[in-house]
Parts: structure tokens; C-alpha cells; sequence
């Protein structure tokens, strides 16, 4: 069985920190970069997890939570970028999804 990679996708000092422990990784600045590289990353059976930054995840958010809830390989991780969480909570995304407001918790 082939060994499974991991790939980061995110800023600049993202991809060089995670670099320096042996994780690969492909800059994105747009929205295009960012699909670029997710395509590559969905087509090479090699790679077993892409870890995204929050920022750069940013660029392309439906896509993002689409494959962090539906991909199984490679799994897709959200990482913090530059600024710490940039995501929605998940009472947001589950909101957003079913379309119903889930009220607020104490």
C-alpha cells in the first residue's frame, strides 16, 4: 500500500512553516490558485490530507466546506491563518445549510 502524503495549501509563511517540517505545500493568493491547487490535490492519490489556512480557505469557502464535509481522501483540514479562525462557528454553518435559525445557547 502506497504511504499517504500530506499537501498544505495556504499564505506565504503558511506553506515555508510547514514546509520546514517536510509538508509540501502550494502558495494561493485567488480564487483561481486556490482551485488550482485543490483540483491537483483531488487528483493525486498519493496525497491522503491537504491542510488549507484559514485566510486562503477564505478565497474559495463554498468549495471548502463542501470537501471538508464530503471528501474522504484526501481529507481536507482547516488550519489557523495569519489571524487565527477566520471560519464561521458551527452553529453558522449548520444554520446556513438547513436554513433554520438554532437559536442561542446560555
Amino acid at each position: 500500500m502506497t504511504e499517504l502524503r500530506t499537501l498544505v495549501i495556504g499564505n506565504e509563511n503558511c506553506v515555508l512553516g510547514l514546509g520546514q517540517m517536510g509538508v509540501p505545500g502550494r502558495v494561493a493568493h485567488t480564487t483561481q490558485d486556490v482551485d488550482a491547487a485543490l483540483d491537483a490535490a483531488l487528483a493525486d492519490a498519493t496525497i491522503g490530507i491537504v491542510l488549507i489556512s484559514a485566510d486562503v480557505a477564505s478565497l474559495a469557502r463554498a468549495r471548502v466546506d463542501r470537501l471538508k464535509v464530503n471528501s474522504i481522501s484526501p481529507l481536507v483540514v482547516e488550519v489557523p491563518g495569519p489571524d487565527g479562525w477566520l471560519m464561521r462557528t458551527m452553529r453558522d454553518f449548520v444554520q446556513s445549510a438547513v436554513g433554520i435559525s438554532l437559536g442561542r445557547t446560555p
